[in-house]
């Protein structure tokens, strides 16, 4: 048999020059994309943004009355966004760890397929079952069941399948460089796990974190749908809120003048919030690669 390094031929140079030119133009193409998004957006609500005082000084929606306070909504998605990521987290963490290190080849092998199963659900499916199965339960509890809570496990539920196998891919990359020497160093597997392998994976899991933060911020349907829609301060778990993807959702179809401008704020806004978060990714992954270096 021949060594396979011979049998893999090098791509010629103009192979190497079209491939580079394609990945730089599909490149190009995405920020050109994205930057007429953000034109667009910035356009379309420009009468209402150069207002600030207009739609961040209050927190009362009420079109008719030419009133767009947005902070009660805004504080709604942060607040479910950032519950939800505190559940997801330590959860997830342990369920990645559990796979990895402690479920047996066989089940981990189905567990994380059942994962990829679960991360491709649509988020509508998770919001049909959170009102017919989730919300009556909370009901039982404290109505109306449609709240905050509810908005905030549905999120949870949908973000932790990925969650879960990015960080199964980031403690198989430190078990493969670190689980061999932490064992003839005389540790138990739970002590390694513990005390080697996670502190290890944990630079390439904060940008995983901060990309699910951005996706709970964006989803629409499954907190449309638990929520409540109601437009009031997140005064505890089980009052009934609006975030401002549903409220995009639900008034973009008939919003006409400032109340549409207002809307395509809305969006604005939530572009803005998404976009930071996507920078703070970015930098954490450029700091978890010069740490493997």
């Amino acid at each position: 048999m021949m060594p396979l390094s011979k049998n893999i031929s090098s791509p010629s140079p103009a192979t190497e020059v079209c491939l580079q030119a394609l990945l730089r133009a599909s490149a190009l193409g995405v920020s050109v994309l994205m930057l007429l998004l953000l034109a667009f957006v910035t356009q379309a609500s420009w009468g209402f943004l150069h207002e600030p005082t207009r739609w961040l000084g209050g927190a009362v929606w009420h079109p008719l009355e030419q009133r767009y306070g947005m902070l009660a909504m805004l504080a709604a998605t942060l607040v479910s966004s950032a519950l939800a990521m505190l559940i997801v987290v330590p959860v997830g963490l342990v369920v990645a760890i559990w796979g990895r290190f402690f479920a047996g080849k066989v089940v981990g092998t189905a567990y994380r397929a059942l994962m990829g199963v679960m991360a491709s659900v649509p988020s509508v499916v998770y919001g049909l079952w959170g009102l017919t199965v989730l919300v009556p339960v909370i009901n039982g509890i404290a109505p109306p069941g449609a709240s905050l809570l509810a908005g905030v496990l549905i999120l949870a539920a949908m973000i932790l399948p990925v969650l879960v196998l990015q960080a199964d891919l980031a403690l198989h990359e430190a078990a493969r460089r670190h689980f061999a020497g932490a064992l003839a160093l005389g540790l138990s597997r739970s002590s390694a796990v513990r005390r080697v392998l996670l502190p290890a994976s944990l630079a390439r899991l904060r940008p995983a974190f901060l990309l699910q933060t951005g996706r709970a911020l964006g989803e629409t349907m499954a907190v449309l749908m638990v929520c409540g829609n109601v437009v009031q301060w997140p005064s505890g778990l089980f009052a009934p809120v609006r975030t401002l993807t549903a409220n995009i959702a639900l008034e973009m179809s008939y919003a006409t003048g400032i109340h549409q401008q207002a809307l395509f704020a809305s969006g604005w806004l939530l572009m803005l919030l998404v976009l930071l978060l996507m920078l703070a990714a970015r930098a954490s992954d450029a700091d978890a690669e010069h740490a493997a270096r």
